[in-house]
């Protein structure tokens, strides 16, 4: 008996594998003509793209990182304006930005944004940074520090202690006291002493062997008044 209904359960799977290719086979009959043309668009879409990759964005990523390569040259030698702006044979960091997007590395924003700050053109530079996309936690940290300077530029203290406050939380090394010591000036800006002195004891505290660790003993003197 218990033979019988093993076999009936088999026949029984049997049937449905062959009415599932059936019906497998009735489908694509009747829809072959989609099917094949749902195929050769994908087929054609990766061929486009590889091309596209392959023959076109390289060649731009390539074109774009040497075009960027006077203007850091000029950054690294304080020419400011000139790197951003381009020297007349070359083009700067904004042209760059404004023609290759990043594709001459993630770091063009940051470049550029500092540039921007150097040059006292605040609100430009806030533009710039806030563009960054890198995630190398000390390039990250500069960023937003530096984002913090243009608004102290523009005296928006408020705005400043936040960028300050990401800064240091990104940059858990000797960095962090650099920019600790500008959040505790900003919130000496906005008249927030038990804000400073939390960040000047920090820096005492935590990072003792600093620069900025040196002579902090004044600020919070200061603050502790």
């Amino acid at each position: 008996m218990a033979n019988t209904q093993q076999k009936d359960k088999f026949e029984e799977r049997q049937e449905n594998i062959v009415h599932t290719v059936n019906e497998t086979s009735e489908f694509f009959e009747k829809n072959k003509k989609i099917i094949w043309g749902i195929v050769g668009a994908v087929l054609v879409v990766g061929i486009a793209v590889f091309v596209y990759h392959r023959f076109v964005y390289q060649n731009q990523v390539a074109e774009a990182m040497e075009q960027a390569f006077p203007a850091e040259t000029l950054f690294r030698n304080g020419e400011y304006e000139l790197a951003l702006n381009g020297d007349g044979n070359n083009l700067g960091f904004a042209a760059i930005i404004d023609e290759y997007g990043n594709k001459a590395g993630k770091s063009m924003p940051l470049y550029a944004g500092i540039c921007e700050l150097q040059l006292g053109n605040f609100d430009s530079a806030i533009s710039y940074l806030k563009q960054y996309r890198g995630k190398e936690p000390v390039l990250a940290a500069r960023a937003k520090a530096c984002e913090g300077d243009a608004y102290v530029g523009l005296e928006d203290y408020s705005a400043a202690v936040s960028c300050y406050t990401e800064a240091v939380s990104l940059a858990d090394n000797v960095f962090a006291a650099t920019y600790l010591l500008k959040k505790g000036l900003a919130c000496e800006a906005l008249g927030d002493k038990a804000g400073a002195l939390a960040c000047y004891e920090t820096i005492r505290d935590k990072y003792p062997q600093s620069v900025e660790a040196y002579d902090i003993s004044k600020y919070i003197a200061r603050v502790s008044e």
